[in-house]
């Protein structure tokens, strides 16, 4: 692999975002981490920093591994048959694949937004009570109402739903639905959230209202984002890391990252040269 530096990538015409440098601390640090299917390696030996209170890209072809490696942050491989992870996953200095930690306690510090609006059967606000009831954040019907609206507000979901919230999540349109996913997740407080490709589904109109909560959630949260949307991962990230074939090749903040690759492998990418 070629680590000599390219040109400035010619004819990409992506708007990146102007965010200035990630000055924010380490929040997961990712040391040699290797995941398994059965006897299929999915991921090789990924060493990664992911900065505190920004939002950062998993960018790749289909099947290059940085879903895999988004399920490897909140133990969600923990739940497929044969799977197994290798390598250490600090957060916060604590390596969440010990022995002794609950994978529960993880998915609450880290939570998970999918691709698809994935609503529960119920109503609006027990949709976003759950959280709280099932691990007893709130202790009063004036706490969990409080921390309800709360949670719609932080999702951008509030003024459009406040006299219905009686009525079916389902019932609500798909970007509706994710906005009320990602208020579910906000309603535990998570440390991190994670979102495979949540807009991958959406219309361009709730797109865009959800990459600005997203930008807005960030200045509060760390964020992970699997997107095969480069032009949305140059819009809404700080950093973007690019895996090809499982393995991490380059990672730097996004504007260096879609201008001025460090590895020739990536500059083919963006470009369009291959993937």
């Amino acid at each position: 692999m070629s680590t000599s530096q390219p040109a400035r990538t010619p004819g990409l015409h992506l708007k990146v975002a102007n965010s200035g440098p990630v000055t924010s601390p380490t929040r997961i640090n990712l040391r040699h981490i290797n995941a398994f299917y059965g006897a299929k390696q999915a991921l090789f030996d990924v060493n990664l920093e992911v900065p505190d209170n920004a939002v950062t890209a998993f960018i790749g072809a289909s099947g290059c591994g940085k879903s895999t490696l988004l399920r490897c942050l909140n133990r969600m491989n923990d739940t497929i048959p044969n799977a197994r992870v290798e390598g250490e996953i600090l957060m916060d200095g604590v390596d969440v694949n010990a022995p002794n930690i609950d994978p529960v306690s993880v998915r609450t510090r880290i939570g998970m937004v999918f691709q698809k609006p994935s609503p529960f059967p119920m109503s609006i606000y027990d949709n976003v009570a759950y959280g709280p009831r099932t691990h007893k954040i709130a202790t009063t019907k004036a706490d969990l109402d409080e921390l309800v609206e709360k949670s719609l507000r932080r999702a951008a979901l509030w003024e459009e739903v406040k006299d219905r919230l009686d009525k079916p999540g389902l019932g609500l349109s798909g970007g509706q639905q994710q906005r009320l996913c990602i208020a579910r997740t906000l309603a535990v407080s998570p440390a991190v959230i994670l979102m495979d490709e949540p807009c991958s589904a959406l219309d361009p109109v709730a797109t865009a209202h959800i990459e600005q909560l997203i930008e807005d959630i960030r200045k509060h949260t760390c964020i992970v984002i699997v997107t095969h949307s480069m032009a949305q991962a140059a819009r809404i990230s700080q950093i973007t890391a690019f895996f090809h074939l499982g393995k991490l090749v380059e990672t730097a903040p996004t504007d260096q990252l879609f201008t001025a690759p460090k590895v020739e492998q990536t500059q083919d990418y963006i470009t369009g040269r291959f993937g």
